[in-house]
Formats: structure tokens, sequence, C-alpha cells
């Protein structure tokens, strides 16, 4: 018994080592390219986030996650990228690392397609909304008494971020919240864990095959 305990512990230390060392390096990452960018570039990577609707934007969609305009933009995203993300990784890393990457691409794209022109929009906020949206509508997908209790907690701590994903002025990429949301949900119906179909009784198959003789 008290090797298991011991077993059971060291695998939940590993654990939340991996955990601390994916999300917190992703954050740190972030922290130190605004570093870089405000002291050495004076603010010029900026320029390499999304373009709508131009070639060269399209790489934006890979970098604008991990750009700033500034110090406290990047810290407003901290918090909720590092609480909804711990969340995510809860459900496994290789289900973090896919809702990751394809709220990204969904949360990047869509701000291409439909992003005003010569704008620009960088920022880890499609990042959040996208694991907002995975979070909540995971229990739609799911079903499962564990998945709602999750929805719930989230929305008591985030719920106002619904307000985000519509059109408002002052700089904000709505466009980047919205598509970051779809992209949580695709994540989550493609992750899905559904009901089987419950398997077929043998009395089930012989009146099926009586009635195929039939014919």
């Amino acid at each position: 018994m008290t090797n298991n305990r011991q077993i059971n512990w060291l695998a939940i230390r590993q654990t939340a080592k991996t955990q601390a060392i994916i999300l917190g390096g992703m954050v740190l990452f972030m922290w130190l390219v605004e570093g870089v960018d405000a002291l050495i570039f004076n603010g010029a990577l900026d320029g390499f986030g999304i373009r709508p609707r131009t070639l060269d934007g399209l790489y934006g969609i890979l970098y604008a996650p991990f750009l700033h305009g500034s110090f406290g933009h990047l810290m407003a995203n901290t918090i909720p990228l590092l609480v909804l993300g711990w969340f995510v990784l809860l459900h496994g890393t290789k289900r973090f690392i896919f809702v990751t990457i394809t709220v990204i691409l969904i949360s990047g794209l869509g701000t291409w397609l439909i992003g005003p022109p010569h704008s620009v929009h960088i920022g880890a906020s499609g990042l959040v909304f996208g694991y907002f949206g995975f979070l909540l509508l995971n229990s739609w997908f799911e079903r499962s008494l564990a998945s709602v209790l999750w929805a719930v907690l989230v929305f008591f701590l985030y719920g106002s971020l619904m307000w985000g994903v519509l059109p408002q002025g002052n700089g904000i990429s709505w466009q980047g919240h919205l598509f970051g949301f779809i992209g949580g949900g695709l994540a989550a119906y493609l992750l899905a864990k559904r009901p089987s179909a419950p398997p077929s009784s043998d009395e089930d198959d012989i009146l099926r095959i009586r009635s195929e003789d039939l014919w």
C-alpha cells in the first residue's frame, strides 16, 4: 500500500512538473519576446502580427500569439492564459497541444479573413478565448458530469469573457476573440468522448438474421 501511494505521488509530481514546464515555458517565452521587442527593437516586432488579406500577413498567424503591444497588454493576458491553459492541461498534455494548435490556426485564419484592412492583430487573447471555448463547449459535446462541472467553474470565473466576442472599438481584436472561441469549440467537438452505441444482444442478432432470411 505504501509503495502504491509513493508511486501515485511521484506520478502526480511528474505530471505537475510537465504541466508547469509546458504552460510556464510558453508564457515565459511571451515575456522574453516582449522584453526583447521593447528593449532592442522598440516595438518593431509587433509589425509581424496578422495583417488581414495580405500574403505576408499569413505568417502572423503563427507569430501573433507571442507578440503584444505592451507589458500591460501581456499582463492582462497572462493570468487568464495560465488559469484556463492549466484547466485544459488537466485534460491531458496531448489534448492541450491539439487545442492550442487548433485555436491558433482558426483564430488566426478567421482574423486574417475578416479583420479590417491595414490593421495588425497581435496578442494571446485568441488563445485565452480558445481555451475558454473549449472548456465550455466540451461539456455540451461530452455530456458528462465532470465536463459540466468544469464548464460551471470556468463560466463562474471568466463568464464575462463572452462579451469579448462582440464587435467593439478601442483597438481590440474582437475577430481574434470570436474565432479563438470557435477554434476552441471545434477542438472540443473533435476530441469529445462520445458514448458508444450499446452492443446488440444475441436475441437482437437472431431476430435480424431471421428477418433477412424472410427476404
